[in-house]
């Protein structure tokens, strides 16, 4: 469903201590004025309290924002708990201060795709439409 009408779910979270979310909260106005149906539950989120954010409001999709440099370690936490509770499924996605030699550790811990400050939000609401429409096709086949 690549149209305005997207009623796909997507939690946003901040995991760790770090206490800036101003990039978090582009992102949550991109991505809802782009129609999806957003849940921010903001700073200083335990990875535990991601998964049950994400259990009780049964999202598609999971987006992580970290300027902490915890990354290596928050990101795995929260896709090793989905995994456990049987929510694999569910996409995790993640911005932040990442270096890049971080980057294909993280996407081979299961992380999606990863965004690097100055990403035009633009780029994300296309990579989650396209994520979408794929995964919307192949459950059609």
């Amino acid at each position: 469903m690549s149209t305005p009408n997207r009623r796909h779910r997507i939690l946003i979270a901040k995991p760790g201590l770090d206490g800036h979310d101003r990039g978090a909260k582009v992102v949550v106005k991109a991505l809802t004025e782009a129609g999806y149906e957003i849940i921010y539950i903001g700073l200083h989120q335990e990875p535990e309290a991601i998964l049950q954010a994400a259990l009780q409001e049964d999202v598609e999709a999971i987006g992580l924002s970290v300027l902490s440099g915890a990354h290596m370690t928050l990101f795995p936490a929260v896709i090793e708990l989905l995994k456990k509770n049987n929510m694999g499924d569910v996409m995790v996605f993640g911005g932040g201060i990442i270096p890049q030699r971080d980057i294909d550790a993280l996407k081979a811990a299961g992380v999606e795709k990863l965004f690097t400050p100055g990403t035009d939000t633009r780029e994300i609401v296309g990579f989650l439409d396209e994520y979408f429409a794929k995964k919307e096709s192949a459950s059609k086949k």
